[in-house]
């Protein structure tokens, strides 16, 4: 789990071992904290999180012990003032994929997972994002294959549909490319459409 102060944590599925209709407590949070993504490990995944102001780090998920669920966890990245965590992904050993990032005004990249070097927990990370006002800040990360599909959403209810191969391979300290033409609104929200997604829809 990853909150928007730069908090992780890790805990073990049989924690959540419950069919009460109220839910269990995931987390603790602070009163000025949300959380904002939730990912499966297996225990030897690295962890990547992604701040607004185009910052991030990647660090070995070993380096967070496993807690209770209502515990609140430790720090993740350390956010200098008025940034915070937009994203969580969990890359698995080897994966080929690449880590796609869009901004709040439709500009997009990807970047090869070789360019983020595995560091210590609870540092301030290194630039994923050259962030402009042109671009504007970031608002969302996805892990990536060649054949997935990406859905923008603007504020709006504008959408647009884009093959993954079609956006650039850019490097950390850049700011893309323009990906949708946002006019007066600004995206909000991404969601990656896998290949086992699409094939289930072209069979219908």
């Amino acid at each position: 789990m990853a909150t928007k102060n730069g908090i992780i944590k890790k805990t073990p599925l049989a924690e959540y071992d419950s069919t009460r209709k109220t839910g269990l407590q995931g987390i603790a949070l602070k009163d000025d904290d949300e959380l904002i993504e939730v990912k499966l490990t297996d225990g030897e995944d690295n962890v990547v999180m992604v701040t607004k102001e185009g910052l991030c780090i990647t660090f070995d998920e070993k380096d967070v012990r496993p807690m209770g669920r209502v515990s609140q966890g430790v720090i993740g990245i350390k956010l200098n003032k008025d940034d915070e965590v937009i994203g969580m992904q969990s890359i698995v050993a080897g994966s080929k994929q690449t880590l796609l990032t869009i901004t709040e005004n439709g500009f997009g990249k990807r970047t090869e997972l070789d360019e983020y070097r595995v560091q210590i927990r609870a540092g301030k990370g290194v630039i994923t994002y050259k962030i402009t006002p042109r671009t504007g800040k970031v608002i969302g990360v996805e892990l990536v294959d060649e054949d997935d599909d990406v859905m923008l959403v603007t504020d709006t209810g504008t959408i647009i549909r884009i093959n993954v191969s079609e956006i650039s391979i850019l490097g950390r300290p850049t700011q893309g490319v323009t990906l949708m033409r946002t006019n007066e609104g600004r995206v909000v929200s991404i969601e990656k459409i896998s290949e086992e997604k699409i094939d289930e829809e072209e069979s219908k």
